[in-house]
């Protein structure tokens, strides 16, 4: 589900594209907190969404083609798996939902980060 909403949001202006992708954000950290207390289990394998949002900000930084959509998708469940400080810091301290989001926040950063540097080379 990560992929067609780059989609569908790359369409827009790049502040509108920001900002929905910060109103997501937003919207995810209440949800997952919600699926959280749902699932009485803390960061449950059954939400995805934090996923789905995180994979946005590795992909925010590229135009969507299959090149950088495919290597910005290895690079973010890379990141998100290795979970590089502080990643795992705010997991496992921020409460609910905020947990739960801000470490694929981290993880989609640390994937941009390497995804704008590898397309700047091959530009």
């Amino acid at each position: 589900m990560g992929i067609p909403l780059y989609l569908a949001l790359s369409c827009l202006s790049r502040p509108c594209h920001i900002l929905a992708i910060l109103a997501l954000t937003g919207l995810a950290v209440g949800i997952c907190r919600r699926a959280e207390v749902i699932f009485q289990e803390k960061d449950s394998q059954r939400i995805v969404l934090d996923e789905i949002v995180g994979l946005q900000y590795t992909l925010y930084v590229v135009e969507p083609t299959v090149r950088y959509i495919f290597i910005g998708f290895v690079l973010f469940r890379f990141f998100d798996i290795v979970k590089i400080f502080p990643a795992n810091l705010v997991q496992d301290k921020l409460p609910g939902g905020y947990g739960v989001v801000s470490d694929d926040v981290v993880a989609g950063g640390y994937g941009a980060l390497v995804l704008w540097l590898l397309a700047g080379f091959w530009r």
